[in-house]
């Protein structure tokens, strides 16, 4: 079917009560087995990231600070998790797991990522969960190794891509889209080439119309020819730490909407999950399991 990367790690361990769902990374591997929208053979297990792709994006000096454990305090509190060698790995992994779905996206039209979407990683520091920018060091491997020459990074998680805003800021070969909650996390945004910020409790309709009408003209002008597509789930109006209004559904044709493009320009598209936090796991695993099937559907 189409390339899923995926690795025991990412189900990383961490303080009990610690408000990041890492469950799901568990789970949503499971559910798309169990209902057969995928087959064990779709999967892959990516191996820990060579460090010149990573370089390419984040200074060397905090990738030496991750790899030696020398964050300091604060750096490690913006970050979210407790720093740890595992998690480190954790980290590249999921890189790797990005870059080669990428390669593969060529040949499979689309690709996944269970883990990934860390988009709130910047060239010299982490924050919110997000150490290495996943599909940014994806992003400028595409680009490294020619094998694109303009990219489309649809970010579509409740909260804005700042840090990859930010490392993308004057680089003409890389469109940065993004759209979130105008009240949500980051406080202070950074400027992509193009924000859409919702209003509190936006719903379905406008939330997709504006979708329908932005990301076609989007193609249109910037013509990529691959794409990025952070598909968070904390859109939903449950999540915890969203405020936006959308359902189950409108979730589910917000991914129709992109893959149905990608699909009629034929351009290839990798996937991190991104975020997904409602208080029910299986809203959350429901949700991101819904990316998945709508793909099945179309590609």
């Amino acid at each position: 079917m189409f390339p899923i990367a995926f690795h025991p790690i990412y189900q990383h361990p961490l303080p009990e009560g610690h408000r990041f769902p890492m469950l799901k990374y568990e789970l949503l591997p499971q559910q798309l087995l169990h209902e057969g929208t995928a087959l064990p053979t779709d999967f892959y297990q990516p191996e820990i990231c060579d460090l010149a792709p990573v370089l390419a994006i984040h200074q060397k000096e905090y990738v030496t600070d991750l790899l030696d454990l020398t964050l300091n305090a604060k750096a490690v509190r913006k970050i979210g998790f407790p720093l740890s060698r595992e998690l480190v790995e954790r980290e590249l992994i999921i890189a790797q797991g990005t870059i080669f779905g990428a390669q593969k996206s060529f040949d499979s039209q689309v690709s996944f990522n269970i883990a990934g979407g860390t988009h709130h990683a910047y060239t010299d520091h982490g924050e919110a969960f997000c150490l290495l920018n996943d599909q940014a060091i994806a992003a400028q491997f595409l680009l490294d190794t020619k094998m694109a020459k303009k990219i489309l990074i649809i970010d579509l998680d409740v909260h804005q891509g700042n840090g990859t805003a930010e490392i993308f800021q004057n680089n003409s070969k890389v469109f940065t889209f993004s759209t979130h909650g105008k009240t949500n996390y980051p406080f202070k945004k950074q400027t992509s080439d193009l924000d859409i910020a919702f209003d509190d409790r936006t719903t379905d309709a406008e939330f997709l119309q504006t979708l329908a009408t932005v990301i076609p003209q989007l193609i249109e002008t910037q013509k990529p020819d691959f794409i990025f597509y952070l598909a968070g789930v904390d859109i939903l109006a449950t999540d915890k730490l969203g405020k936006l209004g959308c359902t189950l559904d409108g979730c589910k044709k917000r991914d129709e909407l992109v893959f149905e493009l990608c699909s009629k320009f034929q351009i290839p598209v990798q996937v991190s999950m991104g975020g997904g936090y409602s208080p029910d796991i299986k809203t959350i695993i429901e949700a991101h399991a819904n990316t998945y099937r709508v793909a099945k559907d179309i590609f």
